[in-house]
């Protein structure tokens, strides 16, 4: 699952990604990491950027859950009370994992 939001979203006064990793966290998943972007733009098509210093807010941010199927979509109404502008986006993949060195 990749979730894009704004770095500037918001849930109760804190980051909405410490929010939704902190709850994907509690909900058992396999994993979630946050990625800030240096450019993008959404729905309004309005550039963000860290190139130019007046546009340097609300850069992007994709946090990116892994799991298996089945827990990914069972997440997913976690996520309707948190964001209010953004996207989901749901690929199949498949993952190979490294423990120790060795593929698992």
């Amino acid at each position: 699952m990749s979730i894009f939001v704004g770095a500037d979203d918001r849930y109760h006064h804190h980051p909405l990604h410490h929010e939704i990793v902190k709850r994907a966290r509690d909900a058992g998943l396999a994993g979630a990491t946050v990625l800030r972007g240096v450019e993008g733009y959404g729905a309004s098509s309005r550039v963000h950027t860290t190139r130019l210093l007046d546009l340097a807010e609300d850069l992007p941010v994709l946090i990116v859950v892994v799991d298996v199927e089945e827990r990914v979509r069972a997440f997913l109404p976690e996520l309707d009370g948190l964001i209010t502008d953004g996207a989901v986006v749901l690929d199949e993949v498949e993952a190979v994992v490294y423990r120790g060195g060795e593929r698992v």
